[in-house]
């Protein structure tokens, strides 16, 4: 029986075999529900890079960019990190290059793994059928902020690995706590997100509308996936 396995921050991503299986990268607010809701929306392709200078430098070469650090868009780029911006018609077919605090750095971390995933409560349970389908071993990488435990990405991973438990084991202790964390929240997932240290820093900035957006679970039944460094629709 394939296992699962939840890395609760990029900082532990060394510590985890990823070779032979799939990396589900999760950054909820907002980095991965931001690239669900563009592929989605028919962006082309998403290029997730680690920093201002990658993204910049794309500019020149036929990409929309998009910039977010502490929350906020980074000045000089197209657009920052809220998913409504991702619905535009202007991208629809066309190339965004992105760079976040968190959620491009774990991407960037995970991609030893046979195949790199996007995952999100918006394509929750698109992504569980996916990864019942190839009997893999799963990492869920979990993004975090700014190499620290994150709730909302760690409720993320609970849910996931509570649809996955028939068809999968694991004797990941992140994995257990992820699922009782979420267990706990189940009913009430807007008000527990809402009390995150995350939300909490994205609440000074008035995007309240965001943040409920990021926990509506399957909206979208696309899987976006890393293909020669961008994200495409599976």
């Amino acid at each position: 029986m394939p296992k699962v396995e939840v890395c609760l921050s990029p900082q532990l991503i060394h510590l985890f075999d990823l070779k032979g299986k799939i990396a589900v990268v999760v950054d909820i607010l907002r980095a991965t529900t931001c690239m669900t809701t563009g592929i989605a929306h028919g962006v082309a392709e998403i290029k997730p890079v680690a920093t201002l200078e990658e993204c910049r430098k794309l500019k020149g070469m036929g990409y929309f960019t998009a910039a977010e650090r502490d929350g906020q868009k980074v000045d000089g780029f197209d657009i920052g990190n809220s998913p409504f911006s991702y619905m535009e018609d202007k991208f629809k077919g066309n190339k965004v290059a992105t760079t976040t605090t968190n959620g491009t750095l774990a991407i960037t971390k995970s991609t030893d793994a046979d195949e790199v995933i996007v995952g999100s409560f918006l394509n929750l349970s698109t992504v569980a059928g996916y990864l019942k389908s190839q009997g893999k071993d799963v990492v869920i990488h979990c993004a975090g902020w700014k190499g620290n435990y994150s709730l909302e990405d760690t409720l993320f991973a609970g849910v996931l690995y509570e649809l996955l438990q028939q068809d999968f084991e694991s004797d990941s202790d992140a994995a257990h706590s992820a699922l009782t964390i979420y267990k706990a929240a189940k009913g009430k997932l807007l008000e527990t997100v809402l009390e995150s240290s995350h939300a909490k820093r994205l609440e000074k900035h008035n995007i309240i509308k965001d943040i409920e957006f990021c926990v509506k679970q399957d909206v979208y039944d696309v899987i976006p996936v890393l293909k020669n460094g961008s994200l495409v629709k599976k």
